[in-house]
């Protein structure tokens, strides 16, 4: 049994999408390490939070792209006393454009992104969402379900 508080982790807090849902699981009580890499961003939120009484949420400034992730933010969260219950899967980016006029490498990291990294952190996290009777929410979008001419690099990552 492990001592470690339980905390709800959110990736890509530092904008849209990201900081909307921080804003709800604050509401509902939930402890909250914000992950991104715009630090100022995500320390703007978690004063933000804060000054609505809740506890203030850890802030977590690191590019999802690094290997080895999972474990900078497993380290993080264990320096603060803390391990995930939930893991909100938010952090991803889209490109616009026809795959063989865009960046390869741009388009390689959007996959990493938005394929590897949610994968990486589902699977290392396992155990303490299993614990803590918890879970996972993988933010999807309906490019998943849809042809995406103009984004079709990003539509596979979404499927």
């Amino acid at each position: 049994m492990t001592s470690l508080r339980p905390v709800t982790v959110i990736t890509g807090a530092s904008a849209g999408i990201g900081v909307a849902l921080a804003r709800v699981f604050a509401q509902q009580g939930h402890e909250l390490a914000l992950v991104a890499r715009r630090e100022d961003r995500l320390r703007a939120l978690a004063d933000e939070i804060a000054a609505t009484g809740a506890r203030r949420p850890m802030v977590i400034a690191v590019d999802l792209l690094k290997t080895g992730v999972a474990r900078l933010i497993g380290e993080a969260l264990a320096a603060q006393g803390a391990e995930p219950q939930f893991v909100v899967n938010n952090a991803g980016f889209g490109l616009v454009g026809l795959a063989s006029a865009r960046d390869r490498n741009e388009q390689l990291e959007m996959i990493d992104l938005n394929v590897r990294a949610l994968t990486e952190l589902s699977l290392a996290f396992v155990d303490n969402l299993a614990r803590h009777r918890g879970g996972l929410l993988n933010v999807g979008s309906m490019a998943g379900f849809l042809p995406g001419p103009g984004m079709a690099v990003y539509y596979a990552t979404k499927a």
